[in-house]
């Protein structure tokens, strides 16, 4: 199947789900979602696989055992591709329009060290205030988990204490309804965000360690 983009039938579908998450609606729209949503997604991702590797397709099911919203499904489809554990480039599709992302969604104790070790380096921790303060500029948003206070060890005065705090660290980018979202064009813009996202993760990939 080749990229033609996310129909108007995907954010429709989605903004029909936010309203009625039930089991009844899913089974009755079925059809939208394989046709409108994962098939496109499929199409995406395939034609960007070449150059930076196969995606995840996330599922549409969430996973409530533990969770207090028990609604059954979810409000968007997001597709991954990993580079290194919980890296990697990401592309979503829900009733917001479409968002593309960059970075790390998670890190265990080890790992996270070495990333505040990174941000400490005074030319590492630079060098990332200079990759994330360019890409802010084109429009992106720095995301992730992070602490309200310094963390144990590290000084509040730090000069990159607002990135020692994050636990994770991601970028975002917005496309919302732009009309190219409906076309192939929209492959164009989801190849160049990641293309623009790439020199952090090349930097997480060469300074963090695990």
């Amino acid at each position: 199947m080749t990229f033609a983009g996310f129909p108007v039938a995907a954010l429709d579908f989605y903004d029909d789900l936010e309203v009625d998450n039930t089991k009844t609606f899913w089974e009755e729209h079925r059809h939208v979602y394989d046709e409108a949503v994962k098939a496109p997604m499929v199409a995406l991702t395939a034609a960007l696989e070449d150059e930076f590797g196969p995606a995840k397709i996330f599922r549409p099911y969430r996973d409530v055992r533990f969770a207090k919203d028990k609604t059954p499904y979810k409000t968007h489809q997001g597709a991954f591709v990993a580079v290194a554990p919980s890296t990697g480039y990401y592309v979503q599709v829900g009733a917001p329009g479409v968002r593309t992302g960059v970075g790390f969604y998670q890190a265990p104790p080890a790992r996270l060290a070495s990333f505040r070790e990174a941000v400490d380096h005074e030319t590492f921790g630079v060098g990332l205030q200079r990759i994330l303060g360019r890409l802010e500029r084109q429009g992106w948003t720095v995301g992730g988990d992070a602490v309200k206070t310094a963390p144990r060890g590290w000084s509040a005065d730090h000069p990159r204490i607002d990135l020692l705090r994050h636990r994770s660290l991601t970028l975002g980018r917005d496309h919302g309804f732009e009309p190219y979202v409906h076309t192939a064009e929209l492959l164009d813009h989801v190849r160049a965000d990641w293309r623009a996202g790439k020199p952090f993760i090349d930097w997480i990939l060469t300074h963090v360690r695990g």
